[in-house]
């Protein structure tokens, strides 16, 4: 029952604590799943052992009658041949044929309900081990999300410690800087256009007072 019983304690035992432990959790689930899977291979040759010694015992049970059978024939050969001595012989060898017998089928009773026992025991530990391995899965599953997740965390935290950001602001801060510039230098612009379009006006009004003023002389002199 000790490979049974290192099955039990290794589903039993909180894995958890010991992926905490190890740099590969889903390596280290994998290798138990491999020692699982050998211990129950033991398990199911130690059943299979049991099954051959019952069997064993059903044969001598059954051989040790038939040869208690034949020694009560002989007996009753010997009387029917007036042979006492030889009855008795025989006699004795079918008592003792008999007890081996009855010794024999008390010990097939004990190794059948063994068996049984065994049976029952590997069919539980084979659901359990088949539990173990959806476990295995979900554990490493939960694993990669939370080393995922610290990876993450390291990653802003070292961003945020970095010079990184720093620079980047200041890049911001040129970058504004520039498009304040540019603004300034198209709005100067801007006013220079105004300025010689307002001269350009004025200087055509100049010349419309100006032929004005000659046509009102002309007039007056005509």
């Amino acid at each position: 029952m000790g490979v049974f019983d290192r099955i039990s304690r290794m589903i039993r035992s909180n894995i958890s604590e010991l992926l905490d432990k190890v740099e590969d959790p889903e390596k280290v689930l994998q290798q138990i799943m491999v020692d699982m899977q050998q211990d129950l291979r033991e398990a199911k040759l130690h059943v299979a052992a049991a099954i051959r010694d019952q069997k064993k015992l059903e044969n001598q049970y059954q051989e040790n009658l038939v040869m208690a059978n034949k020694c009560e024939e002989r007996a009753i050969s010997a009387v029917e041949a007036g042979n006492d001595t030889l009855a008795k012989e025989a006699l004795r060898r079918k008592k003792t044929y008999e007890q081996l017998s009855q010794g024999c089928k008390e010990q097939m009773e004990e190794q059948v309900e063994s068996v049984q026992l065994l049976k029952t025991s590997l069919l539980t530990l084979e659901a359990k081990i088949e539990e173990a391995k959806r476990r295995k899965d979900l554990l490493i599953a939960r694993q990669k999300r939370a080393q995922a997740q610290k990876t993450i965390s390291q990653t802003m935290s070292g961003m945020s410690k970095s010079s990184a950001l720093a620079a980047l602001e200041r890049m911001e801060g040129r970058v504004k800087a520039a498009e304040v510039h540019a603004e300034a230098m198209a709005e100067m612009e801007a006013d220079s256009l105004e300025a010689k379009f307002a001269k350009l006006e004025n200087d055509d009004v100049s010349d419309e007072l100006a032929k004005l003023k000659a046509k009102v002389a002309a007039d007056k002199e005509g």
